[in-house]
């Protein structure tokens, strides 16, 4: 029997949900006086913890293969087979995720201590790094300019604010594709945010807000899972055709089609194409991603530290030359390689490491916000003195929450 992908008590934004407040059935509070007991802690769900960690070594993997591309065809085809799905795959599940963003206080607050301010640190930092390596004459830091791996913090920011809205719309999913089509086909998009890449990625945002728990049941099916390998196994044959023929750059969805060298009317075929494809690829990859507790599954919890952190030695072993050493260039060194960069970005999400870097990655900055007002004041907007007779207090145990 497959379990199911989400458990009953974790929420939709990845948090512990709050424990029951006074006055509620089963301890009424206001009757007794007495506290309600605290809820018992929730349990992450092991398979969107499996599965981001999994996405998350395919990311540092490809990387590491990039240096190969030219020199080898095999390496080459692995490396667009990679990029086809693990970026699509990662926004799936933040989208699954951010079901429920709408902009109450808490949620606001941790998009900016979570999202917003890790972007600006480590805009600032990766600035940092490439004035001392000498990739860059001198120090300056462009906020409105991902650079490398920040372009995906500063798209879930955008991503997450736009959430309300696709939970109204009819047809979200068309929507969202012909937006990336109308991006595509548009070579004036402004590289402001990387909004060309945000554009074209916005489809996989939007389905993973239109997914439901059954439908991770259904995809890790086995009838799924065994009709997966022989797709993946096409995609992979397939890869190794495209490698002299196909531009790679399409995979990276960072520029329109009149800006890789096609006419503007090839974009708007090859971005609906490109997503069928990743979906399909990204069905097959959550088919085989476990569903039960291993030992990889608590690293789940710190795949943005392996993401953000693995970007400083992906680039320094290009501008250090680490791969100009003989052994390296073989095809055994290949293999190590690999293997190295899933050890390294395995190591990056740890909990040590987690703890060393939480201050830039989950700072709390309670001092950044306004303390909550308390209803039944005047910043609340609600007049105590105003109150009409009758209604000033309200009937014991029945007393209006402090909280939104």
């Amino acid at each position: 029997m497959i379990p199911a992908p989400r458990s009953a008590t974790q929420r939709d934004d990845d948090r512990p949900a709050a424990g029951p407040s006074a006055g509620t059935k089963g301890n009424p509070a206001g009757a007794t006086g007495e506290p309600a007991p605290p809820a018992p802690p929730k349990q992450r769900d092991a398979f969107f913890d499996n599965a981001k960690y999994l996405a998350i070594v395919l990311v540092a993997v490809g990387h590491a293969w990039e240096p190969y591309y030219h020199g080898s065809r095999s390496a080459a085809s692995l490396y667009l087979f990679v990029y086809a799905f693990h970026m699509p795959a990662f926004t799936v599940i933040s989208g699954y995720f951010s079901r429920s963003f709408d902009m109450r206080r808490d949620r606001l607050q941790r998009l900016v201590t979570g999202v917003a301010v890790p972007f600006v640190v480590f805009q600032v930092a990766f600035a940092l790094f490439r004035y001392w390596a000498g990739d860059i004459p001198s120090f300056t830091v462009n906020l409105l300019d991902p650079w490398f791996l920040t372009w995906f913090l500063a798209a879930l920011f955008i991503w997450r604010l736009t959430a309300p809205v696709w939970r109204i719309v009819r047809r979200p999913i068309p929507v969202a594709l012909a937006i990336a089509v109308a991006a595509s086909v548009s070579p004036d998009v402004g590289t402001e945010l990387d909004l060309q890449r945000v554009l074209q990625f916005l489809p996989f945002f939007v389905v993973g807000m239109c997914l439901k728990p059954e439908h991770f049941s259904l995809v890790r099916r086995w009838p799924v899972r065994i009709a997966a390998v022989p797709v993946l196994a096409a995609a992979l044959v397939f890869s190794y055709w495209a490698v002299p023929r196909m531009n790679d750059a399409w995979f990276y969805h960072t520029d329109s089609a009149e800006k890789l060298g096609a006419p503007w009317w090839i974009g708007a075929l090859m971005q609906p194409a490109m997503f069928g494809c990743s979906m399909v690829l990204t069905v097959c990859f959550l088919a085989w991603v476990p569903g039960r507790r291993m030992w990889c599954t608590a690293l789940g919890a710190g795949t943005l530290y392996g993401y953000l952190l693995h970007g400083f030695l992906a680039k320094g072993s290009r501008w250090w030359d680490w791969y100009d050493t003989g052994w390296v260039r073989t095809s055994w060194g290949a293999v190590a390689v690999t293997f190295l960069a899933a050890a390294v970005v395995t190591l990056l999400c740890t909990s040590p490491v987690q703890r060393v870097f939480r201050f830039a990655m989950e700072p709390k900055m309670t001092w950044a916000f306004r303390k909550e007002p308390r209803t039944g004041t005047k910043e609340s907007g609600t007049d105590p003195a105003k109150t009409p007779a009758g209604k000033a207090k309200a009937p014991a145990g029945k007393q209006p929450s402090a909280s939104p």
